[in-house]
């Protein structure tokens, strides 16, 4: 069972405005302290962690309300998923609204990641479609072009990367044509991501082509690996399908690492719990990210829960930041494996 930090305090109250905020930050929430493990004498973190939440899990919430209850419960960021409800990437006048937002970030004090798993906002009848694999050229371009989009938008707004996925394999394709559609897709967004200086950060999703860690390091040799491309590790799914516990997958990942999910999941299940409903025990998950110098967002992932995602949203927040002073208070921290020069041959990674 999960470890649930801070038992006795309501998990519905967040800190008060302004109160335990990470002042390793510049304007936007960017990170400003060095990277790397640091001394650990006080029950401090070598790198003090940066949490988020996604609004994808506050889709009820028009975005400017959702920005501010973040930022009234303490949190260092944001994961913003562009959707028709929040910056709809496209509708017109993108480009003013963008400055909008960024201007809302900045008056918060919020940093942000950029998000790109909005269910319908390219077809209002297919899930997540059409994505980087499908059949039709015209269709993969659609996909892309939002991806581009999304670049745009995160360098506008200062966020630290872009996410992305893969898309699950379409019926009637064999995975080395899925394979290759991948590689070929993503060209251009990484060109794209390489002029604006933002990291794509892909995320290895359960039932997607690019399932795994190890998929993310085909798609890395595949294309040669491209400085722009990095990872989205999602907590939850190491806990899901990968082979090494949560706090191994972090450790591995570490020199790709440029954007970090977090929610409770129990193994073999793919469905997105409240931090503590599930078996993740999280002390050693954030004392593992810590130890890799990681300053990017760590954003709760709830997107089935927006029908009570400010309760959920106050709720994370104390765990994640109980979860954060047991790691401190344990054993001292293990460097990151491996760097990212090292060969899949010379490290554990594959």
């Amino acid at each position: 069972m999960s470890r649930t930090p801070d038992q006795g305090r309501n998990p519905g109250q967040g800190p008060a405005p302004g109160q335990e905020r990470n002042p390793h930050r510049g304007p936007n929430g960017n990170a400003t302290a060095a990277a790397g493990p640091r001394p650990n004498p006080h029950g401090v973190l070598p790198t003090p962690l940066r949490f988020g939440y996604g609004t994808n899990g506050l889709a009820d919430l028009r975005l400017d309300d959702a920005l501010a209850l973040l930022a009234d419960l303490g949190y260092d960021g944001v994961g913003l998923t562009l959707d028709h409800m929040h910056l709809d990437p496209l509708a017109p006048d993108l480009a003013a609204r963008t400055r909008r937002v960024a201007h809302r970030l900045e008056t918060l004090g919020l940093g942000v990641t950029v998000e790109t798993g909005a269910r319908y906002v390219l077809d209002p009848r297919r899930k997540h479609g059409p994505s980087l694999l499908d059949p039709d050229p015209d269709d993969r371009a659609r996909r892309v072009d939002l991806l581009v989009r999304a670049v745009r938008v995160a360098a506008d707004l200062g966020a630290h990367a872009v996410h992305c996925f893969s898309g699950t394999v379409p019926d009637g394709t064999d995975e080395d044509t899925a394979w290759k559609r991948l590689a070929e897709t993503l060209t251009p967004v990484l060109d794209a991501a390489a002029g604006a200086g933002v990291p794509l950060a892909v995320e290895p999703e359960p039932g997607h082509l690019l399932a795994t860690l190890s998929d993310f390091h085909r798609l890395r040799r595949t294309l040669g690996d491209p400085e722009p491309l990095g990872l989205t590790l999602d907590i939850g799914h190491c806990q899901c399908l990968e082979p090494l516990p949560p706090a191994d997958c972090v450790r591995d990942a570490a020199p790709w690492l440029r954007h970090v999910q977090i929610e409770d999941m129990r193994r073999g299940v793919h469905e997105h719990l409240p931090l503590g409903d599930g078996e993740i025990d999280f002390p050693p998950v954030l004392e593992a990210l810590a130890a890799t110098g990681y300053q990017g967002l760590t954003v709760v992932e709830l997107p089935r829960h927006s029908h009570a995602g400010p309760h959920f949203a106050a709720r994370s927040l104390p765990f994640l930041r109980g979860a954060a002073r047991t790691a401190a208070t344990a054993t001292p921290s293990v460097p990151p494996h491996g760097d990212p020069s090292a060969t899949p041959e010379g490290s554990s990674t594959p």
